[in-house]
């Protein structure tokens, strides 16, 4: 069987489509005909050249999901079901080792110095070469953890699940409280922003107030959220008080910095109360350093500061059941899709902004 995909060979230059043939599958492995691919904000930064991780060539895209054309043997899924073809399913976006200390002993696979991911650090040069979403099959590995899906629901509404849903996740997991009558402000209003907005609210968050600059996003973002506030329209100071007027002058119980640059943890600081937790979650290339006031910031105010990075598998699951439960929400998130053949488009939609959430459909 032969494949388009559409390959990175360069930086900074545009993705070619090329064709890749595959014969024998690896024991346990599920080659998947693509149903929806999601174009993450990320694979703009990664098509720059800005991720370590990435080796070239690559096929791009981490988010997918699709329905199985062949098992190469026996595979269960993460509830213990026979995956046989036909079936709908999304997968975890990474591999990790299962031996080094954070697999084993920390029990943070997550954060596994040898982790393998989909579209970001794994090359399409040696077979089974499909190892990215931005294709018309991809290739599992038998390490790959799958979890069918409902064919009642919509892919391309499902596959944000796959990053910025598990990755949000993740971030309220993190928490050490429940969310329950708590406020919460998200700096950015992309997905992983909206995505960890209605997660909060369904986990009893008293208010979600959302920050954002793109008419357009916060136009989607009204059915998701308690409040808006257009940065382009409110000076700093300003949004500082509006915050301060919802929390009766204490500050945001939790802050989650969900814009993707590092130099909006300066306003995060000022809408965080005293004791409050600020989650890191966008922040996904290095970046240039910002300045911290210590004292002002961190010390005397009491607060818990924490990076959140990628996700578990427990928080795929999580968010998949978020979507589900929630999907003609998110279905609202889709503002534009494409074919396999225009992805360049796509990544400059997204790097734009002028796509909330721009999908790969195949259908």
């Amino acid at each position: 069987m032969r494949f388009r995909a559409m390959v990175l060979e360069k930086f900074n230059e545009p993705l070619r489509m090329k064709e890749f043939e595959v014969a024998e599958l690896p024991e346990g492995s599920v080659l998947v005909r693509m149903l929806a691919s999601g174009v993450c904000g990320s694979d703009v930064h990664i098509a720059k050249g800005e991720d370590p991780r990435t080796p070239v060539p690559i096929i791009l895209g981490h988010e997918g999901v699709g329905e199985v054309i062949e098992v190469a043997g026996e595979k269960k899924d993460l509830n213990g079901e026979p995956i046989k073809p036909n079936d709908r399913i999304i997968w975890n976006r990474g591999i990790v080792c299962r031996k080094c200390y954070w697999c084993t002993v920390a029990k943070q696979p997550h954060l596994c110095p040898n982790r393998k991911v989909y579209g970001i650090n794994m090359s399409c040069k040696d077979y089974p070469h499909l190892l990215g979403c931005y294709a018309e099959a991809v290739v599992l590995l038998p390490e790959v953890e799958v979890l069918k899906i409902p064919k009642n629901v919509d892919p391309a509404s499902v596959v944000i699940a796959s990053c910025s849903g598990a990755t949000a996740m993740n971030a309220l997991d993190s928490l050490s409280e429940p969310l329950a009558g708590k406020s919460v402000v998200i700096q950015g209003i992309g997905p992983l922003g909206i995505f960890a907005a209605v997660a909060a609210k369904s986990m009893g968050a008293s208010i979600v107030a959302v920050i954002g600059g793109s008419p357009e996003r916060l136009s989607v973002a009204k059915d998701f959220v308690d409040v808006l506030i257009n940065r382009r329209e409110l000076s700093e100071e300003e949004r500082r008080r509006k915050i301060l007027q919802l929390t009766h002058n204490r500050g945001a119980d939790v802050v989650i910095e969900a814009a993707g640059d590092s130099r909006a943890l300066m306003e995060g600081f000022n809408l965080l109360r005293r004791g409050g937790t600020y989650l890191i979650a966008g922040v996904a290339v290095p970046q240039d350093p910002i300045p911290v006031s210590v004292y002002e910031n961190l010390v005397l105010k009491g607060i818990t500061l924490r990076g959140v990075w990628v996700s578990d598998t427990k928080h795929l699951v999580q968010a998949v059941n978020v979507v589900t439960s929630h999907e003609s929400l998110f279905s609202k998130l889709i503002t534009h899709r494409f074919r396999l053949e225009e992805v360049n488009e796509a990544l400059r939609y997204v790097e734009e902004r002028r796509a909330l959430k721009a999908v790969i459909h195949f259908e």
